[in-house]
């Protein structure tokens, strides 16, 4: 236990604080039971670290930061470790990548009720469903999910740039101030490339010139390592997820015809259907449905994405779509915290209330004339003008 008490000490004396993910000031530390989940990459770890130097590093003795990869969970239960770390003086307790370990639901729930004065903080897989399990988490964990990067914490974090989060509701009816002193400090468009191709997850700072390989690396971890831990799926399904996700990224966005994509994984309709929904929960993709239908997974979806324009970049062999990216981008920084579905009048149907038309910088209202609350999205502009509003300012969302 002591060399995990160095190892903790280590890996919080290293983080630096000078930039924190927007997630940071939305969470209520305060709960005894924290659940953070997200795509690998993101920045979950990173988080957990900067909370405690920063807050609880007066009393790192009552603190400690672990990994359930650790060897020393191979032969050790957290039951009897949160016990022994209560026992010594311990109040907090960060697990990190909870779904590594096998019993996680039913021990935290014990951790949870045996140890009242006990904060528990555990993250995981964006793939994981927290509340699923022989233990019912629902009435005792408070559950937070994290996105990559915006555009707008990418010109923070590189370019040491901030600005305020906006509301889809200020930024489509009411642009032209935010515009204004976002223009004040930086040009947007000569960064918004690189953001999509390169500013998604946060360790692109650490060796831009590997970014796609690394990330490529990631997305095989998630399926090989996070995916298997999550839903006990074995290597032949694996291998066809690698499969669908490679035809996928080929091809998106695009009206998926179930029958002959299953036809062409080598898998039945109804473990495709499975299979599409499972990369979802994995923030590998985004699937449109319409606005009339629910969430099962049964629904075919209207539309299917990657989850993020970097994704399409390193994943791709052939050249990206641009109406394709733009469509991504809009999607991916939106569903953080608006619900989207899919519409007959525009691109998006967002908030149940706005209908977003995605296009370039000569984009008319044609196809949404008549539409209430409709709005263009357009590329390579700064300014708003009559309802069209610059495709960056949504990666200001969060």
């Amino acid at each position: 236990m002591e060399k995990l008490f160095q190892y903790s000490s280590s890996r919080i004396n290293a983080v630096p604080l000078d930039f924190k993910r927007y997630l940071w000031d939305e969470i209520n530390w305060n709960n005894r039971l924290i659940a953070l989940t997200g795509a690998r990459g993101v920045g979950k770890t990173t988080m957990l670290l900067q909370y405690i130097k920063e807050k609880l590093n007066r009393n790192l003795e009552e603190v400690i930061y672990v990994s359930m990869d650790d060897l020393f969970f191979s032969t050790n239960n957290i039951v009897d470790f949160a016990d022994a770390f209560v026992k010594r003086g311990g109040k907090f307790l960060f697990l990190d990548e909870i779904h590594k370990y096998r019993n996680w639901s039913q021990e935290i729930k014990n951790i949870y009720d045996y140890f009242a004065d006990l904060q528990i903080v555990i993250t995981g897989s964006s793939a994981l469903d927290i509340f699923k399990g022989t233990a019912d988490l629902s009435r005792r964990a408070i559950l937070y999910r994290m996105q990559g990067l915006s555009f707008r914490e990418f010109l923070q974090m590189k370019y040491h740039q901030t600005f305020p989060v906006l509301r889809l509701e200020e930024l489509l009816e009411n642009p032209s101030q935010p515009i204004e002193n976002i223009l004040k400090e930086i040009k947007p468009l000569k960064y918004f490339e690189e953001y999509m191709q390169k500013g998604y997850y946060p360790f692109f700072a650490e060796d831009e010139q590997s970014y796609f390989e690394r990330l490529k690396q990631t997305v095989n971890h998630i399926l090989e390592v996070d995916l298997p831990s999550v839903e006990k799926i074995d290597f032949i399904s694996v291998h066809h997820l690698r499969k669908l996700l490679s035809i996928i990224s080929v091809i998106v966005p695009f009206k998926p015809n179930i029958l002959k994509l299953s036809e062409q994984v080598g898998v039945s309709r109804e473990t495709l259907m499975k299979y599409l929904y499972l990369l979802e929960r994995a923030d590998l993709l985004m699937l449109l449905q319409s606005r009339n239908k629910g969430i099962s997974r049964m629904n075919k979806p209207e539309k299917v994405y990657l989850n993020n324009t970097n994704l399409m970049y390193a994943l791709s062999d052939t050249t990206v779509n641009t109406g394709t990216l733009r469509e991504t981008f809009i999607y991916n920084q939106l569903q953080e915290k608006y619900p989207l579905r899919y519409t007959e009048g525009g691109d998006f149907l967002a908030d149940g209330k706005y209908t977003i038309e995605v296009g370039g910088s000569n984009k008319s209202r044609k196809q949404v004339r008549g539409i209430h609350h409709a709005y263009i999205a357009a590329d390579n502009i700064e300014y708003a003008h009559n309802s069209i509003i610059p495709m960056w300012l949504f990666g200001f969302l969060y």
